[in-house]
């Protein structure tokens, strides 16, 4: 994608700031762009005195905690840490709002993955160069991102599903490094602006039901840990995220963020991250406010000095490192212990260009017309289309070609584009926004609307004026859902239910139409997964497609993928398991991956991990592998031939899953090691090669070991022996692995960070 970059009006802004910074110790060696990076920061953060050191590390923002200071002797301007960048530059005014995560991990493509971060790690640059010109340093101003969120969804109630990419380690990990290169960028000297993968680690529920997330300890088994919890971080680490953010839950007993063996121990030592650490907002001070594992501030601070967290995150002034200063003079920590904590945050500045010329880095140029750019927009509806997942079309009632006389909207997310963003979602201008009625009505000539509810909680319902907008349709199309304000940071669900009296009013509008013999058709908007068994399982409603929280794009997607316009054609997955009902959902507080999560799980849900439908059929066929036997730390090649034997073009999510046949530990029922998307037309057929490296052939004993055994492989467009499955076949094969049990990490190229 080609972006327009401003020699001119923005870049002499930039340029001018940059050289007011020049003339106050120019020559020191930090400025001197022949240095190696290392002797740079050396010499920058060795002029510091310790009160400055002290404010740097303490001022991760938001708020009055923010931004990191100036040190006007050094001509360092101040810096804002606190940016927000999950699918689109957030809280920054307008910016192209991308599709929410778990929508966009439901396209199970690393390309398009990639090519979202890109399109906003350019607008997040293009902004940050227009606010430094006007000296903005205030909240979401910055390059360096909170994002994105890579923890695991391991319980469908929980609050935050929303903005991970689902319940697969593996996927996680692809797509967050698909996301982690395409924010920052590919250029030998600078990044474009940094990623942030949160939340480490073992935070995923509760939020609020039954427990605060801010003083929650996750008992975690070793097993869980290794092989659930950490591997999408490790993915991350190796992909060059600058940033990790650690998590408000203690594991184990100990607080995240001053926890020596998960910031030190796994994160530096075992995974090799170089970068900082920063607090989730206002987690150091829950360490003693709510965790109660410490008595004071300063306690907190040695502890999370001494376990590497580099940067407080709080909304205070007076935060938890503040006291750094008092607790170094104490003889508690020494200075070299913070000069040491600072490296990593000035040498992230340093590679996002700040302290050379604006002449070398050409991401200064990105101006502000690359927001909300035509090619953007048509991202976010490329990224619409392919996430949405068909979960039933009876009668094949979609594609459709219109022509209807009339067209009934019902529902709270039927006309109100506010409730189809969900959390840390950009603010685009609303005109570049489309509700399912503004982007379905052209498929009649006639629509009518009623939302029913006041809001998507649906505590006040009014079936009369539903009933009054389905009467006389040839079509409804059915809007529910919970978006935001049911289920977000904060809010965790308490059932599976559609809320309120949204089920009624859906079993209103099947009545009404049923009785004219007319069909229904139910929109999804939301992230957990919901209790529709009565629609499946209902013929009066022919289509049930979950939209997940798509934003802007939203009604445009809706068109194309309604009406096939240019081929589009439903190809995404479901990225987790819809449990068939509450009575096989464990207790969110039970950390345990046992019967949870496709993996673990040995039940038949309502629909499966890696589901959903397409407008025409795929067939499988020459399954073959590289070799039948292998040693300990060698590749595996799969091949197979996908055929589309329909009448339409379309995608297929290629799926390869493998599982152990006599492991001497337990292991997942079977699990993901390699997907593809790809794109076929009617009649033709692609062979399909994948490579499976050691690491995901590994198990847990004390360590990862590659053990000796045989190892089933899996291919297919969905999940091997499923209840609710595809036409289309899983191909079976396998391979042995012989020699002795070996260590992953003396693999030599064990698959990490590839």
């Amino acid at each position: 994608m080609a972006y327009n970059y401003n020699t001119n009006s923005m870049f002499q802004h930039a340029l001018y700031f940059a050289l007011l910074i020049l003339v106050v110790g120019a020559d020191f060696p930090f400025k001197n762009t022949s240095l190696p990076w290392d002797q740079r920061v050396d010499d920058l953060v060795g002029r510091l005195t310790l009160d400055e050191l002290v404010l740097q590390i303490s001022r991760g923002g938001a708020g009055a905690n923010g931004p990191a200071p100036a040190i006007e002797r050094l001509g360092i301007l101040p810096y804002q840490w606190n940016t927000e960048c999950l699918r689109g530059d957030v809280e920054a005014g307008n910016a192209t709002s991308f599709p929410q995560a778990i929508g966009l991990s439901a396209t199970f493509s690393r390309e398009l993955i990639f090519r979202m971060a890109e399109a906003t790690g350019v607008e997040v640059r293009a902004k940050h160069t227009s606010y430094m010109a006007d000296k903005n340093y205030g909240d979401h101003t910055g390059l360096s991102c909170f994002s994105p969120v890579i923890n695991i969804m391991r319980h469908p109630l929980w609050g935050r599903n929303q903005e991970t990419y689902g319940e697969d380690p593996y996927l996680s990990g692809e797509l967050a490094k698909s996301y982690v290169r395409g924010l920052q960028g590919n250029h030998p000297r600078y990044i474009r602006a940094n990623a942030g993968c949160k939340h480490f680690d073992a935070y995923a529920g509760p939020e609020n039901i039954p427990s605060s997330r801010f003083k929650f300890d996750a008992k975690v088994s070793d097993r869980d840990w290794q092989m659930t919890f950490l591997p999408q971080f490790r993915e991350c680490v190796k992909a060059g995220s600058y940033n990790i953010m650690c998590s408000y839950n203690s594991i184990n007993g100990i607080p995240a963020c001053a926890n020596k063996k998960l910031l030190t121990d796994i994160l530096r030592t075992e995974f090799g991250f170089k970068g900082y650490v920063v607090s989730d907002e206002l987690a150091l001070e829950f360490v003693s406010l709510d965790h109660q594992y410490t008595k004071s501030y300063e306690e907190t601070a040695v502890l999370a000095i001494k376990a590497g967290c580099n940067l407080d995150l709080s909304v205070f002034a007076n935060n938890v490192y503040m006291t750094s200063s008092k607790v170094v003079q104490s003889g508690n920590l020494t200075k070299e212990e913070i000069v040491n904590l600072t490296k990593p945050l000035f040498y992230t500045r340093m590679r996002l260009g700040e302290f050379d010329p604006p002449s070398m880095n050409p991401y200064m140029k990105l101006d502000l017309s690359n927001i909300q750019s035509k090619e953007h927009r048509a991202l976010s509806i490329e990224l619409a289309t392919k996430s949405y997942v068909l979960l039933k079309n009876d009668g094949n009632l979609l594609p459709m070609k219109g022509g209807l006389k009339k067209i009934a909207f019902v529902g709270p997310f039927a006309d109100s584009y506010k409730e189809l963003f969900g959390d840390y979602a950009p603010d685009p201008d609303p005109k570049f926004a489309k509700t399912p009625r503004q982007g379905l009505m052209k498929l009649a000539s006639n629509n009518s609307f009623a939302s029913g509810c006041t809001s998507p909680k649906c505590t006040i319902y009014d079936p009369t004026s539903v009933v009054l907008a389905v009467d006389g349709a040839d079509m409804a199309v059915v809007c529910l859902g919970t978006g935001a304000s049911v289920e977000a940071e904060s809010n965790d669900r308490s059932d599976m239910n559609l809320p309120g009296h949204q089920l009624q009013l859906l079993q209103d509008v099947v009545a009404k139409m049923q009785g004219n013999k007319k069909p229904v058709v139910l929109l999804l908007f939301n992230a957990g997964p919901l209790d529709i068994t009565w629609a499946v399982s209902n013929s009066g409603v022919q289509v049930i497609m979950e939209c997940f929280l798509p934003a802007q794009a939203t009604g445009d997607a809706l068109y194309q993928v309604f009406t096939n316009t240019n081929g589009v054609n439903p190809a995404g997955r479901l990225p987790a398991t819809w449990p068939a009902s509450m009575s096989q959902v464990l207790p969110i507080t039970n950390y345990t991956m046992k019967g949870r999560t496709y993996r673990y799980f040995d039940g038949d849900p309502l629909f499966p991990f890696g589901y959903g439908m397409s407008y025409t059929k795929f067939d499988y066929t020459q399954l073959t592998l590289s070799a039948s036997t292998i040693k300990p730390c060698d590749n595996v090649t799969v091949s197979v031939t996908v055929h589309n034997i329909g009448k339409l073009a379309g995608d297929e999510v290629v799926q390869v899953y493998i599982s152990w046949e006599k492991a001497s530990v337990p292991v997942p029922v079977h699990q993901l090691v390699e997907f593809s998307r790809t794109h076929l037309n009617p009649g033709q057929q692609a062979t399909v090669q994948f490579q499976l490296v050691p690491r995901v052939m590994a198990v847990y004993t004390d360590q990862e070991v590659i053990e000796p055994g045989k190892i089933n492989v899996f291919v297919g467009g969905q999940q091997p022996n499923q209840k609710v499955k595809l036409s289309s076949p899983v191909l079976n094969s396998s391979f042995v692995i012989q020699g002795e049990m070996t260590q992953l990490k003396s693999c030599k190229y064990p698959g990490w960070g590839n």
